[in-house]
This record gives structure tokens, sequence and C-alpha cells, in this order.
């Protein structure tokens, strides 16, 4: 039995989910205020939508097998759901902060654009789900899509990694770097 997949997912006021079953493809699709978000299932998981005694919605996911593939499956696709039920209600933040003399960085409309200390300006396009926004060296993305949000701050952060001597570039704002002594002084005796 998998702990994790046989946990119901709740789903709060405001959020609806609809569950299409076609010929062998179960799409979820879950909508809050956040907006929208879709997820085809594992061939062997199948989810559906319930309510408990006190009238609440929540989603079941089973798998038809109970091998070890199966139940590896079966808590995926529970936590995937569960990320879009929070993802619609609540959304997913994420901050990256730029370190570095010369080092700036400016939103145009969803186009980032960057002066890393290279001979050219780098200019890097947000997904249309995320919305980032800058408050002076701290760049905040968010979206409802935890995974997009994800994929778009690590390919931020990997355009100017920190390095470990001055700590320059791009670092999450809850990252710890790991600093190195410079070259050591020769003292003279």
């Amino acid at each position: 039995m998998s702990r994790i997949g046989k946990k119901p997912v709740f789903l709060p006021a405001g959020v609806t989910a609809t569950i299409v079953q076609t010929m062998d493809v179960t799409t979820v699709t879950v909508k809050g205020p956040k907006g929208e978000l879709t997820l085809s299932l594992h061939p062997h998981a199948a989810v559906s939508q319930q309510k408990d005694d006190e009238g609440r919605d929540y989603l079941d996911v089973t798998v038809l097998d109970g091998d070890r593939e199966d139940r590896a499956m079966w808590g995926t696709m529970r936590a995937l759901l569960a990320q879009m039920v929070e993802g619609v209600t609540t959304g997913f933040k994420k901050a990256l902060e730029l370190n570095g003399v010369g080092f700036k960085m400016n939103l145009q409309g969803q186009v980032l654009v960057m002066a890393l200390g290279f001979s050219h300006e780098v200019r890097y396009t947000l997904p249309p789900e995320v919305a980032g926004k800058i408050e002076q060296n701290i760049l905040t993305l968010t979206s409802a899509n935890c995974a997009v949000l994800g994929q778009c701050a690590a390919e931020i952060r990997s355009l100017k990694k920190p390095e470990p001597y001055k700590g320059k570039g791009f670092r999450y704002t809850d990252e710890i770097i790991r600093r190195k002594a410079g070259k050591a002084s020769k003292t003279s005796e």
C-alpha cells in the first residue's frame, strides 16, 4: 500500500475537478481562482471524485495492479493532483537574488533583460503561465503550475550560477552558497 497514494486530495471551496475518460487516457482538469491545470494520468492509475461524511469533495486515486511500478505511480499521481489543487488555490512562488557589481535585470512585459557581465545583454522570455516582479535585486516568480515555475527559475539561475569566491550570480533567496577563501597571501618571515 502506498501511504501517500491512499490519502484523499480534498478540494477547497471554489475549486472544481473534471475527470474525462477517453479510450486509454484519463485526464483530470482542476479549475480554481488562480487558473486551470490539466494532468494526464498514468495508464495504470485511476481517479474518482467522491464526498466524505461532512459533504466535502475529494479525489481518490487508485491503481489497477499492486506491483511495484504501479504503487510508485499511485503516490506520484496523488502528489501531482495535490500539487495542482494547491496551485489553483494559493499558487507557488520562487525568488531569485542577483548579486554582483554591474549586474542588472529589468522586466519588459514577459521578457527579462539582464546585464550579467557578458559583452551582450541576455534576454529570457518568461512562459505565459509565469508572472515576474523585480524589487531591487530580487526577482520573484509566481505561477499556479509548480513544474513550469521550477523549470523557469532553474533556467534563469543557470544563466549565471553563483560562484564560490564572491557569490556573484543568481541564487535562490533561501539558498546558502558555500564560500571559498581566496588565494592566501604569502607571509614573509
